[in-house]
């Protein structure tokens, strides 16, 4: 095998590797949402377990696209592409943190036995889904329209946040004693906004793979 070809088949598994990665992140992020809205407390449990195995797929592609580079001697086009990879899992997996995050404050909720529901929740929830699947999908397709839909409808999740916060401040002007609740809905809203920002970023470097153009915000 030329090292040309031997490139492009460990660049074609790191890709299958990212992609299995979203894949399974995506379930997290549906199955955290599954959990708050039922109060189940294993399935909340399953999902932060489940999250040692995205950061171990981290690691593993990390490392093997860090091998690519040192061993192949990729040309400046074949490193952007490497190095987009690189950053595009950092992003991920920063996803699945968040639904583990999610799935940590509804833990808290089973045990207080906390009950309020804002129609935001599910609302925020489609959005990060349809997110996170379609900044996938733009990279699986190297969709550049697609990619630039994302970052447009991270907007969109942004506004949304903005309202779910004004309604939980006024929740708690209304009635103090949901305070508790409120407030773990606050930071359950945030999660799913850090999610948005995250999957814009996976779409940004995907127009950067293709444009040498990033216009993302670099989020930690």
């Amino acid at each position: 095998m030329s090292i040309r070809n031997k490139f492009d088949a460990e660049l074609k598994e790191l890709h299958s590797a990212i992609i299995k990665m979203g894949a399974a992140v995506e379930e997290a992020i549906g199955l955290s949402v599954k959990a708050l809205m039922t109060r189940d407390a294993e399935l909340a449990k399953s999902v932060i377990e489940n999250d040692k195995k995205i950061n171990e797929m981290n690691g593993a592609i990390g490392s093997s696209a860090l091998k690519i580079m040192l061993c192949q001697q990729p040309v400046a086009s074949d490193l952007r592409a490497v190095s987009t990879a690189l950053r595009m899992v950092g992003e991920i997996e920063r996803m699945g943190d968040q639904a583990a995050d999610i799935c940590s404050i509804v833990l808290r909720m089973c045990e207080e036995g906390c009950q309020t529901d804002p129609a935001f929740i599910p609302r925020m929830a489609e959005i990060a889904r349809r997110m996170v699947r379609g900044c996938i999908d733009s990279f699986v397709r190297t969709d550049l329209e697609l990619a630039k839909v994302i970052i447009e409808t991270d907007n969109e999740m942004d506004e949304l946040f903005i309202e779910s916060r004004q309604e939980l401040i006024d929740l708690i002007k209304t009635n103090a004693a949901v305070a508790d609740q409120a407030i773990y809905l606050m930071m359950i809203a945030k999660y799913f906004e850090k999610i948005g920002d995250y999957a814009e970023n996976v779409a940004s470097w995907v127009i950067f793979s293709v444009t040498g153009n990033y216009k993302g915000n670099f989020l930690i």
